[in-house]
């Protein structure tokens, strides 16, 4: 029987562009082996958690300009600590221990790490953020 180690290590994609080098810090070998394909693995996720932020923020979002659009988002990800922790613990939640001991050691380094990458993931995704009662219009 596989161990919940070999398991997590099993679904993750594989991401042939993030690099490993001899060179490399170990917070950016950390940051390509472990954040990078767990945190595409959860895109989906991420993109369905950022719609129900929007909805209990009353919709504002969606009578933003794109500029404001993009500004709620980085504000998300990196001033409102409860939707932050909630995004780091579905990527802590993916690390095999092994991973979370690496992490611990490091921590507030990793989390820039994951937060900036996640707030990329979702800034890229922008359309995927249209106002639902726009779409039922057309």
């Amino acid at each position: 029987m596989a161990t919940r180690s070999e398991q997590l290590l099993a679904i993750r994609p594989v991401i042939s562009s993030a690099k490993i080098y001899d060179s490399m810090s170990p917070d950016e070998l950390f940051q390509n082996k472990t954040l990078r394909p767990i945190i595409k693995m959860q895109h989906d996720l991420f993109i369905a958690v950022f719609k129900n932020y929007i909805g209990k923020r009353k919709n504002v979002f969606y009578e933003l300009s794109l500029t404001k659009q993009l500004a709620y988002i980085d504000n998300a990800i990196h001033k409102d600590m409860k939707f932050r922790n909630s995004v780091k613990g579905m990527i802590i939640g993916q690390f095999t221990e092994e991973e979370y001991t690496i992490y611990i050691q490091n921590s507030s380094a990793l989390n820039k790490r994951m937060m900036n990458i996640v707030k990329e993931r979702l800034l890229d995704s922008i359309q995927a953020f249209t106002n639902p009662q726009v779409l039922k219009a057309m």
